[in-house]
């Protein structure tokens, strides 16, 4: 509708949505002529950058199977997880070489390398050569026309495997369909209020479903993402949510922190943005009120969610101060409820497991059949398949969701269970705990 719009800053450079139709439809055609059929996996191994932006709607649009890995990730968990998807395209940048050479020799299915920046002429040492089909981004979008194939995907089909990690054990690839990922995106950036006149920070790696989401969100609505590659260097940054005027700020806790001792030390503060959103982990409720001086102008979300589902539930932000340490009700479209360990509805107040209801709820975890029955229960209609969060909540006489833990973090000492969200927030109240982490020994 508007191909002038900037869709993405990036590098600083503004990028618009008929740049960005144009460039993913040509790598969607590439992604084809090196083999890409509908259902197939291609893994990106990028920053966070244009390229990532570009080949995360290519791979779409060629009717491939979105699986997004963490740059940072090391060369034997990358072999893990190429050779997990079976993914037969890898697309990724010249500088990540020595990381993704290693992997592939335990990853025979990659047919095909796309490189930005191409491959190094010698990789020195004893890293193996790639013996497929190799081009650099830049031939990969010059080579070919904006017209790939019909994909023949409808809504259903399986758009992405989003890798996450448990408690113990290999990575598992969360399988979200097409349905699944525009239902989540709608109803988040229902309940944030947000529209086109939005300018999105993102910090989040892409591989994370939170920073994805960002760019996912952006698109739907024909607002405009501000693309960074991580939050380890916070001023230039946040000079950028100045330049830019960004009006949408996702943290976790520990940027909230870093915000936080930033305002202290040299009074930053962002009175563009108007909704600060916070999932990952617990906000500390110490935080709501010092966030709100960092953001004066600012909503503040607070938010709960997982992989398998996207989000869960989100707390009005004009209740956060009346209630901060909820994280409120079901998302737009959704529905939640709480069972005891037996399977019986808990009353108000009492603890139980988080069920979840919803177009959002993942098909399951790819080739874990197992674990997919852990996750996902007979509901209470019949023939459904319903969301075991295996978290435990409470839930008050409003409705509202209070998270007590995990459970496979609950501590028992001496006879009690002891939840360590609930000890982090009381060291959180203590003059001088910046961060708090509680774990059983």
């Amino acid at each position: 509708r508007d191909p002038a719009k900037v869709a993405v800053i990036a590098d600083g450079v503004r990028q618009t949505y008929g740049t960005l139709l144009d460039q993913a439809l040509r790598l969607a055609r590439s992604l084809q002529d090196n083999g890409v059929r509908r259902g197939d996996r291609v893994a990106i191994f990028l920053d966070n950058s244009w390229d990532a932006v570009v080949a995360i709607y290519g791979t779409l649009l060629s009717g491939g199977v979105l699986t997004a890995i963490n740059p940072q990730t090391k060369a034997e968990k990358l072999a893990y997880m190429l050779a997990d998807s079976e993914a037969c395209v890898l697309v990724t940048e010249r500088s990540l070489a020595p990381v993704f050479l290693a992997a592939l020799d335990d990853a025979p299915t990659v047919r095909c390398i796309i490189s930005s920046g191409g491959l190094p002429d010698d990789p020195g040492g004893d890293a193996p050569r790639f013996h497929g089909a190799t081009l650099s981004f830049e031939q990969a979008l010059a080579a070919t026309n904006p017209d790939p194939a019909s994909r023949g995907v409808i809504s259903i089909d399986l758009a992405a495997l989003i890798y996450t990690s448990g408690s113990t054990g290999n990575p598992k690839g969360v399988m979200l369909t097409h349905q699944n990922m525009v239902f989540a995106a709608g109803s988040i950036s229902e309940y944030l209020r947000l529209d086109a006149t939005d300018r999105i920070m993102n910090v989040l790696p892409f591989a994370f479903d939170y920073g994805l989401y960002q760019l996912l969100m952006t698109v739907l609505m024909g607002a405009t993402l501000v693309v960074e590659p991580s939050f380890v260097y916070p001023v230039p940054v946040l000079k950028r949510v100045i330049e830019h005027e960004v009006t949408v700020f996702p943290i976790v806790p520990t940027i909230g922190a870093t915000l936080l001792s930033l305002n202290r030390s040299g009074g930053w503060t962002f009175p563009t943005v108007r909704r600060v959103t916070n999932t990952a982990a617990a906000l500390p409720a110490e935080f709501i009120p010092k966030l709100a001086a960092v953001f004066p102008n600012a909503l503040i979300f607070a938010m709960y969610g997982l992989t398998e589902c996207k989000r869960v539930a989100y707390l009005e932000p004009e209740r956060v101060r009346e209630k901060p340490t909820s994280v409120g009700k079901a998302i737009p479209g959704t529905e939640v409820f709480l069972l005891s360990p037996e399977g019986a509805p808990v009353p108000p107040g009492e603890a139980g497991v988080l069920h979840v209801r919803g177009p959002h709820v993942m098909l399951g975890y790819w080739k874990q059949p197992e674990l997919t029955n852990h996750m996902l229960k007979p509901g209470r209609l019949p023939g459904e398949r319903v969301l075991c969060t295996h978290d435990i909540f409470s839930m008050d006489a409003d409705g509202d969701l209070y998270f007590i833990g995990r459970t496979d973090d609950i501590i028992k000492t001496r006879g009690e269970k002891v939840s360590p969200i609930e000890v982090e927030n009381v060291l959180h109240r203590i003059a001088g705990v910046r961060e708090a982490a509680v774990i059983g020994v």
